[in-house]
């Protein structure tokens, strides 16, 4: 019956869709993996245009001053006070300091109303330059000179206020000077410094590489109103304007120093610059050090035993090139009158060859020069080989190939493939080297370059 059929349905295959969207997609894709395993699968060359440059060399030091230093000892037990300046040249007989043998001279010139003192501007401007010079060379990782900076700076302002309490001296005890007070003057010109380190004595000959750590260095302070038995160091006097900045460094760096005799020296810490004399020592140990000698200057740093420095001397200027670009290839050495010109003034040689038929005879072989001597060509070993016979033009004279040489240069690229191009090295560092330009084999400004020699070889066609 007509009520009891079931509806049949019946599935037909879904046909694929191509159109030529789907197509061009499909190429491009296969497009793109085919360039991208070509690309992980060469070899990368990148050019380098080469400039004139300079290379500056890394020439800062922290070195050790020396210099002609006598400790004074106190020949007097009691309470020293300072008057003369610290960093301030005192002559024969100026008065450096008192000591007090009762302690009692502060007491007096309070009872007296005379304790007092007002500073002058030069006062204020010494104070400020010592905190200007302390702030410029403070290096977090040396905290403790924080203190030091304290000391002396406490010292400095007692010794100026110490200068105006002198003047009320003389009022004690009716105008006549207190029997408990010496006066002690100077014995020598000289520099005044109020603090010792042990290095008073140190010279060239004595250094070692660790006097060269300013971690361990400690410096003594001597200060205002201290007590002093008889022997005590109670200030320090430098007492020659001729003085010496000391450097550690290496046998080759000395001898290449020494041999400029004289060099200009920056003090990092004023940036002031001055020539030195320069000499050189090797102790025992093999430790190599340079000094510097200074014939004035000795004044501005007189309280200073680590400086830090710079060595000036005149920047290599020429060709600038990375390292990477650098390569050594060997070169077979033919006198000169062996080599000739072809056809179209193409350089080359006459080999000596022959025939099927065993006859000799000569071929033209073309190459290229690279370099040369009075005497002597550099020749390509690319079209040559070691027992080649070689005939010297218009005669019957021959040369056998068999001397070679070496030779620095780089791959120039200018003309589509890998060139080899002499290079006369000026200075070198780490990562650069300065090459002279202009040279009759060598590169020009302008010129490009391999980067980096391991990924290309002679001759090779560079595409970009």
């Amino acid at each position: 019956m007509p009520g009891n059929r079931r509806n049949k349905v019946t599935k037909y295959p879904r046909s694929l869709n191509i159109n030529i969207g789907m197509i061009i997609f499909a190429v491009i894709l296969v497009y793109v993996i085919i360039c991208v395993f070509i690309y992980f699968n060469s070899k990368h060359i990148v050019g380098y245009e080469v400039m004139e440059g300079s290379l500056s060399t890394d020439n800062i030091y922290e070195g050790i001053a020396l210099r002609d230093e006598e400790v004074v000892k106190s020949k007097l037990a009691g309470y020293v006070n300072y008057f003369a300046t610290e960093g301030r040249r005192v002559a024969v007989g100026n008065l450096v300091y008192t000591v007090d043998e009762s302690g009692q001279l502060l007491d007096e010139l309070k009872a007296q109303g005379t304790n007092d003192v007002t500073l002058s501007d030069d006062d204020l401007s010494e104070l400020r330059s010592q905190v200007v010079d302390f702030s410029s060379g403070f290096q977090p990782a040396q905290f403790s000179s924080v203190y030091d900076f304290k000391t002396s700076m406490t010292g400095t302002v007692q010794k100026l206020a110490n200068a105006s309490i002198l003047k009320n001296i003389q009022s004690l005890n009716g105008g006549s000077k207190s029997q408990s007070i010496n006066y002690c003057n100077a014995e020598d010109t000289g520099i005044v410094v109020y603090s010792t380190d042990g290095f008073e004595q140190t010279k060239l000959e004595n250094l070692t590489s660790a006097m060269f750590d300013d971690s361990k260095y400690a410096k003594t302070q001597l200060v205002n109103n201290a007590l002093v038995s008889v022997g005590d160091p109670v200030y320090k006097l430098s007492t020659n304007e001729t003085w010496s900045v000391a450097i550690k460094t290496d046998a080759k760096k000395a001898k290449e120093l020494t041999d400029l005799g004289y060099i200009k020296v920056r003090f990092l810490k004023n940036q002031d610059e001055s020539w030195a004399a320069v000499t050189s020592y090797t102790n025992n140990a093999g430790e190599t050090f340079v000094d510097l000698t200074f014939t004035n200057s000795m004044l501005t740093f007189a309280t200073d035993r680590y400086l830090n420095i710079e060595l000036i001397t005149e920047d290599q200027k020429g060709l600038k090139i990375p390292n990477s670009a650098i390569v050594k290839k060997n070169f077979f050495i033919v006198p000169k009158e062996y080599v000739t010109t072809g056809q179209d003034n193409k350089t080359g040689v006459m080999r000596d060859t022959y025939t099927e038929d065993g006859k000799e005879t000569t071929e033209f072989v073309q190459t290229q020069i690279y370099n040369e001597t009075d005497t002597e060509y550099y020749l390509d070993d690319s079209t040559l080989r070691a027992g080649d016979i070689l005939i010297k033009p218009e005669s019957t004279e021959k040369y056998t190939i068999s001397k070679q040489d070496s030779l620095i240069g780089v791959y120039n690229i200018n003309k589509g493939y890998a060139d080899f191009k002499q290079i006369n090295i000026l200075y070198q560092n780490n990562e650069y080297s300065i090459v002279q330009s202009n040279t009759q084999y060598g590169l020009n400004v302008y010129d490009y370059i391999v980067l980096d020699t391991s990924t290309v070889n002679e001759n090779e066609l560079i595409y970009e």
